[in-house]
């Protein structure tokens, strides 16, 4: 069974950083891709980023050269370094993994059999 824990949310004012952290146990984590998505209430779900089980990364256009995500397999954990926040970044964020996947699906949350509760992410000055 594949569980996938996040943390590193919090309230910061425009501008700061936050680092989110999503732990993979329970599977095979040198294949599985992982996403960040998020939901702003009323809003849907939305893609934040990617990274291949090989390495290779996707981001949405509003979150390019704020936010970076990253792997670590000796730890079997995704991140997620967001800088410079903005107040429309405020949101659930959530993580999810799929074994394999291929560059074309990373951005479609359906793709994504396995997901975290979420971590709350409010940007507020």
């Amino acid at each position: 069974q594949v569980q996938l824990v996040e943390s590193g949310g919090g309230l910061v004012q425009p501008g700061e950083s936050l680092r989110l952290s999503c732990a993979i146990s329970g599977g095979t984590f040198r294949r599985h891709s992982a996403g960040w998505f998020r939901q702003a209430p009323g809003k849907e779900r939305e893609f934040v980023a990617a990274v291949k089980w090989n390495g290779d990364t996707a981001y949405t256009d509003s979150v390019k050269g704020r936010f970076t995500i990253s792997r670590d397999n000796a730890k079997n954990t995704v991140f997620l370094q967001m800088n410079s926040l903005k107040p429309e970044d405020t949101a659930v964020y959530h993580c999810a993994s799929e074994m394999g996947l291929i560059t074309s699906t990373l951005r479609n949350g359906a793709a994504y059999t396995y997901w975290g509760q979420g971590t709350q992410v409010t940007v507020s000055s």
